[in-house]
């Protein structure tokens, strides 16, 4: 992934230059309380024209997210409602995100229900078109449950991946074996098909794991991909399946499975 980026960062030079404020604006909206006194906030960020920012499994050709929630206030956890991406391919390179503007809906779990709750963000992002650049965004909002749902917020909720359930899946088998610096995973996945082309993106707990780009095909309602996956250490290792997601982007819309369990 590093080097797919060097590519296309010096491929680019020649270009005009830019600055993350030509190229991207960043806010949060406050969004509303919950019944469960969880607060649904959400990050929007608008992009210029054709320009995109990546998914939380960015892709060979992208460049990961980074969030620190840690100067917010009265603030337990913070869960992130991600939109079904789409998958862009730029000089044999695949990629996975948003192009022109993204809403991420953030569930924010308070420590204390009754104390008020501010969110502090810090976030490391890529941002590309014809080139790539870092971009960093930092924002503080206080959160007081609003008046009612904002609509950006709930067509983004709306906008989330269909479960296995949902969307028709009946069987899905994960076979794994060692390679000389990691894993093998050959996952098999009974599943209406999504669309065409179909991309399968895999994930795994520990970030410290590299996942290569997955290949994916399909034989009537069977749809298998294949994948490496290679840890820091660059040995095999023992793979938690219950922490496995895999997604299924087709068009328009994905599939997210949690688990996947041994032939």
């Amino acid at each position: 992934m590093i080097k797919a980026l060097v590519l296309m960062l010096l491929a680019a030079l020649p270009a005009r230059a830019q600055t993350q404020d030509d190229v991207l604006s960043a806010q949060l909206l406050p969004g509303w309380r919950l019944d469960n006194g969880h607060y649904m906030a959400a990050l929007d960020l608008t992009l210029a024209p054709h320009w995109k920012t990546y998914w939380r499994s960015p892709g060979e050709a992208g460049i990961p997210p980074q969030f620190d929630w840690s100067g917010s206030q009265n603030v337990a956890s913070v869960a992130l409602h991600w939109p079904s991406p789409s998958v862009f391919t730029l000089n044999g390179l695949q990629s996975i995100g948003y192009m022109d503007a993204l809403i991420l809906p953030v569930e924010v779990t308070p420590r204390d229900p009754a104390l008020p709750v501010t969110l502090s963000l810090h976030l490391q992002l890529g941002i590309c078109k014809d080139i790539c650049m870092p971009a960093a965004v930092a924002l503080t909002m206080a959160l007081d449950g609003g008046t009612g749902s904002d609509r950006r917020i709930a067509a983004a909720l709306q906008n989330q991946p269909m479960t296995g359930q949902a969307a028709g899946l009946t069987g899905i088998t994960c076979a794994l074996a060692p390679i000389a610096d990691g894993m093998h995973i050959m996952a098999s996945l009974n599943l209406p098909q999504q669309g065409s082309p179909e991309t399968v993106a895999v994930e795994v707990a520990d970030p410290l794991v590299w996942v290569a780009t997955a290949s994916a095909s399909r034989d009537g309602p069977v749809l298998s991909a294949a994948t490496d996956l290679v840890p820091d250490k660059g040995a095999p290792f023992v793979l938690d399946r219950s922490r496995l997601t895999i997604t299924v982007i087709g068009q328009g819309h994905s599939v997210e499975i949690k688990g996947c369990p041994a032939p």
